[in-house]
């Protein structure tokens, strides 16, 4: 099985890290993808970073946006162009193991999974690991997903062709899990796949550094995007609440 896998990957001011990212990709063993970065208005070197992977390798695609526009608009503008059979994901500052494409697509098409993820490790901003490893259950629903985003968007794959391209909700924070969550309303169940496959930065700045802070996005997300009441919105809130408080 050698289908097309488009990585979608959006880039703001990451001059310090991208460059070991892609080349996390070039390195993979599974070779069929293409690498579509969409640069948000970036006013450091990272544009020119990606011009220089850009020049000796025909699968990395760069599209630069005039403006700022935010990590869901840049995202929605690469899975757009996307020709992939394969959706995956890998922001710029994160890391993939060499043998995550191979592993997870293998393991997708044997078992005619639709939607994927895996486990992944933590590292700081110079790379040494944080000895943590994040693993989700075997498998997820859309309830079990509304207690808690599990899925680390560094591991996500879906299968455009079976569930039709999908976009994120245009939203400051939480637009995986926007997304997630909308393609389990069509497929039932969400998948791990065995081994932990990437390894996730973790910024002091970054805009998902406190778990906390992101508890009022999460009711946003599920009041007004995915229009459950204000008592079922409030529960799956406190579902957050709970987990974190639990590890």
């Amino acid at each position: 099985m050698n289908y097309l896998v488009s990585i979608i990957m959006p880039s703001f001011n990451c001059e310090e890290f991208i460059s070991e990212t892609i080349l996390s990709v070039m390195n993979q063993t599974y070779k069929n993808w293409e690498l579509i970065i969409v640069d948000d208005g970036s006013t450091d070197n990272s544009v020119c970073i990606i011009n220089n992977f850009i020049k000796g390798e025909n699968r990395i695609n760069l599209i630069i946006n005039d403006k700022n526009e935010g990590a869901a608009v840049s995202r929605n503008k690469a899975i757009e162009v996307a020709m992939g059979k394969y959706i995956a994901f890998l922001d710029s500052d994160d890391l993939w193991s060499t043998d995550k494409l191979e592993a997870q697509i293998s393991y997708m098409g044997i078992n005619s999974l639709a939607f994927s993820y895996s486990a992944y490790e933590t590292i700081d901003e110079k790379g040494n690991s944080l000895n943590v490893t994040i693993a989700a259950p075997v498998q997820l629903d859309y309830v079990g997903l509304l207690k808690e985003n599990q899925i680390g968007c560094l591991t996500a794959i879906y299968d455009q062709e079976i569930l039709n391209k999908h976009y994120m909700p245009l939203i400051k924070k939480r637009q995986d899990y926007g997304l997630w969550l909308e393609i389990l309303k069509i497929t039932p169940y969400a998948y791990r796949v065995p081994g932990v496959l990437a390894k996730y930065r973790v910024r002091k700045n970054s805009i998902s550094s406190s778990k906390v802070s992101l508890l009022k996005y999460n009711f946003k997300l599920f009041h007004v995007h995915e229009k459950l009441s204000i008592f079922k919105s409030f529960y799956y809130v406190s579902w957050n609440v709970y987990r974190k408080l639990k590890k």
